[in-house]
């Protein structure tokens, strides 16, 4: 069955401008939702429909087609129907690509999870619906204003204020995600037609980016979100943690003193969380291709033991941990660069720093949030404390 999902994603935002491709936890907010979308089990493309150079450019990058959209489609007024629709005919008269399914998501809900846009799509099929959409649930008090200045309950009496656990639930559209039939929406050209049922997304999934101040608030929950799925993919126990230097201690800047000799700058909440975890009593190694001096004197005044001037890393990693019995599948390795992905790809949990290669990144299990010397080895020992814990 094929299943298309289109991502509606104007330049001309207002409220928060250019929101589409404003960074949100080190990604454009777009490259959220595109993540979600492609992770899907049912979904087998995604298109962006954009009126914008910009964002075309980010939504290609991250994998996604794209639709272009006429100026007339972008506008305040501009339904999101509209932009589908668009998306759907062009698709049509230039591919003859015509889906079965239709999935619409929108950027402005970064908080839902790829299990929310797969419960939306199975509950269509499930209950046999034109329509599913996501929703969260709604106890709230709700009043109006009459004409003689009154106020007047909407969804209650205002004689009665039951409790919340008394309340029948009522439910608000979170403009997250919504499925339907492609051929009923051509049809019908609205969104919600024919059978139409509700998805419950958690609260927690369900917030919305309209004001400045939400950006805000959603980046602090995302980055816990993402904290949380990243400690899964961690070995379970973790039974060492090993550290390239070079990009990962340091910013991967050198300074060269006007006599040859070299210096770098080390975070100093990163030498906390190491040392937490030698407290908890996990092995930490630090494994590095440099020869400067600098590595073995910072690794001595942490207490740590050192590999140093390897061009090879794999193999003197697997020499170490034979030492150390420890299995491979039971490490953590935290690189930077290209020389550190033999052992990113060997161990248990891979990891990059948030501004390591490219290459190195894509095959890692975990990408930090932090850069290399700016608390990524905090960020990481933290995770692993936190998994540790009963």
């Amino acid at each position: 069955m094929e299943t298309l999902c289109i991502i509606p994603a104007r330049g001309g935002s207002k409220g928060i401008p250019r929101k589409n491709v404003k960074l949100l936890a080190g990604k454009p907010l777009l490259a959220h939702a595109i993540e979600k979308a492609q992770a899907s089990r049912y979904i087998n493309r995604v298109v962006i429909s954009t009126d914008d150079a910009e964002i075309a450019d980010v939504a290609r990058r991250w994998g996604a087609d794209v639709v272009t959209r006429p100026a007339e489609l972008a506008t305040d007024t501009a339904s999101s129907e509209s932009a589908l629709l668009h998306a759907l005919d062009t698709l049509a008269a230039s591919e003859g690509y015509q889906p079965e399914i239709l999935v619409f998501i929108q950027c402005t809900a970064p908080l839902m999870t790829v299990e929310d846009v797969d419960r939306a799509i199975e509950a269509r099929i499930a209950q046999a619906a034109d329509v599913s959409f996501t929703v969260s649930t709604f106890y709230h008090f709700l009043w109006r204003e009459t004409e003689s200045g009154e106020a007047e309950g909407i969804n209650h009496d205002k004689r009665v204020r039951p409790m919340r656990q008394q309340r029948e639930p009522q439910f608000v559209e979170n403009g997250a995600v919504y499925c339907m039939k492609a051929d009923g929406f051509l049809q019908a050209r609205h969104r919600f037609f024919g059978k139409t049922v509700m998805v419950e997304m958690p609260p927690e999934h369900s917030q919305e980016i309209d004001e400045p101040l939400d950006f805000q608030f959603i980046e602090l929950m995302m980055r816990e979100q993402m904290g949380r799925e990243s400690a899964r993919l961690l070995p379970d126990p973790v039974a060492a943690l090993v550290l390239d230097f070079d990009g990962v201690f340091t910013d991967n800047k050198v300074l060269v003193l006007d006599d040859g000799h070299e210096a770098v700058v080390c975070n100093r909440g990163d030498g906390y969380g190491i040392e937490q975890l030698r407290k908890a009593g996990l092995p930490v190694l630090v494994l590095s291709k440099e020869t400067n001096p600098v590595v073995r004197a910072r690794c001595a005044k942490l207490g740590l033991p050192c590999i140093d001037s390897t061009d090879d890393k794999l193999p003197a990693l697997q020499r170490w941990l034979a030492e150390q019995q420890i299995d491979l599948s039971q490490v953590v390795y935290v690189g930077n660069d290209l020389n550190d992905l033999a052992c990113v790809q060997a161990v248990g949990c891979g990891v990059a720093v948030a501004d390591a290669h490219p290459r190195l990144a894509g095959a890692a299990a975990i990408v930090l949030q932090a850069k290399g010397g700016e608390g990524a080895i905090r960020e990481i020992a933290e995770m692993i404390l936190q998994s540790r814990q009963p």
